[in-house]
């Protein structure tokens, strides 16, 4: 048995963090797909607010995470993970329990801070703290892993509502996070010695020439991820509605999009097996084009729209790499893991109204319209994936990470 200071092999590292990532977006952030429905069934909540309560989940989220951020910068992630699935679990036990639509909101703050210490930019920011640049390949395995949160969990959980019950299935889930994501946690993360507190993420150590320039490519960066936030959520929420302003039924829209999932692991792989010989920028940039041109497919027929949406899917899934690769080479190790926190902010932030922006779309203008204006934001993104690269370190482009 390894002992809380003993060294981890790699491989037990990224597998214990990816198989505890499934484990935990299946029991947090996909779990309300499954279970708002017959919560709603059950105790009469208005539907809306069940559904918006992963929005408050989200909120809390954006607002706790540049604390977890410089938590895992100073003393390490293992404590964190595994403080979060000890949060995850009593989030879901408070679910399972809450009499009313208050409490089971009340329930879904604590689930926001379980996410904001468990998911993937505090995993992450804990391998990055472990791994400094050599970190890369290990944010991408951890990826592969969660590329497979739905896939197994969605099922799952529908068994064990049919079985046991919503809150049964919070219950089940509650057990799990305790029983197997706890223990992988402990297992499977090194403790690590505390260091003290890092510099601002803004001045950390980092290869740009000067601070004005990794000030703006930071600034820059953040945008980027927080509108992929907007268009990603929006496109997940209401992806079945913009298929459907196309002229397909409900059977053929759900079946265009599962193209989504798979599309997102086989690029991820690709990724894997290619992209450690450029620098994660230009991953980046690719995805941000991917995506664009998925969405502009959506305009098109069916067999287009499939292509788009493979498209659309692979562009998702290396922005996921992308989103933890590329602030460990531009900025390198020092601050890290402050700086992931701090960058996962206005994500999540925005992640958490999104819902609401693509609702508020299709009602003024239409699911065609909406389409074209998340075609248009992520034209956006491209644009300042072109300027990023513009002024990022020169020297890093297009060269793998050094070794420390």
């Amino acid at each position: 048995m390894f002992g809380p200071h003993a060294s981890r092999p790699r491989l037990l590292v990224v597998s214990a963090i990816g198989v505890a990532q499934i484990l935990a977006f299946g029991a947090s952030y996909y779990l309300p797909a499954i279970i708002a429905a017959p919560v709603a069934a059950d105790t009469g909540w208005p539907l809306p607010w069940v559904v918006g309560a992963l929005s408050l989940g989200l909120l809390v989220s954006g607002l706790v995470s540049p604390a977890i951020g410089r938590l895992i910068e100073r003393s390490g992630g293992r404590r964190v993970l595994a403080g979060s699935a000890v949060l995850m679990a009593a989030g879901l036990a408070l679910l399972a329990g809450a009499p009313s639509l208050p409490m089971f909101l009340a329930a879904w703050l604590v689930m926001g801070l379980a996410m904001g210490a468990g998911l993937y930019d505090p995993a992450f920011a804990a391998l990055g703290r472990l791994y400094g640049d050599q970190a890369r390949g290990a944010i991408t395995q951890v990826t592969l892993y969660g590329g497979f949160a739905s896939t197994v969990c969605w099922p799952l959980s529908a068994f064990l509502v049919a079985q046991v019950g919503w809150r049964g299935t919070c219950l089940a889930y509650a057990l799990i996070a305790l029983t197997v994501m706890l223990p992988l946690y402990l297992i499977g993360l090194p403790q690590e010695a505390p260091r003290p507190p890092a510099l601002p993420a803004a001045e950390a150590a980092a290869p740009a020439p000067s601070p004005c320039g990794r000030r703006s490519a930071l600034i820059v960066f953040a945008m980027i991820m927080t509108l992929s936030s907007v268009v990603t959520t929006v496109v997940s929420v209401h992806l079945i509605t913009l298929v459907q302003a196309r002229g397909l039924d409900l059977a053929a829209a759900v079946g265009l999009g599962m193209l989504i999932g798979p599309a997102q692991v086989g690029a991820r792989v690709i990724e894997a097996t290619f992209g450690r010989h450029h620098h994660p920028l230009w991953s980046l940039l690719v995805s941000m084009v991917a995506v664009s041109a998925g969405l502009a497919m959506l305009m098109g027929g069916a067999g287009v729209m499939a292509a788009g949406l493979v498209l659309y899917g692979g562009g998702n899934g290396v922005r996921s790499i992308a989103r933890g690769t590329v602030p460990l080479a531009l900025f390198g190790r020092e601050g890290y893991a402050a700086l992931m926190g701090q960058l996962a902010a206005p994500a999540l932030l925005a992640q958490a109204a999104s819902p609401a922006i693509g609702t508020v779309l299709i009602a003024q203008v239409g699911p065609v319209a909406t389409t074209l204006l998340l075609c248009a934001a992520a034209g956006i993104n491209i644009a300042l994936c072109l300027v990023l690269l513009a002024i990022a370190p020169v020297k890093r482009i297009g060269a793998a990470p050094p070794r420390p």
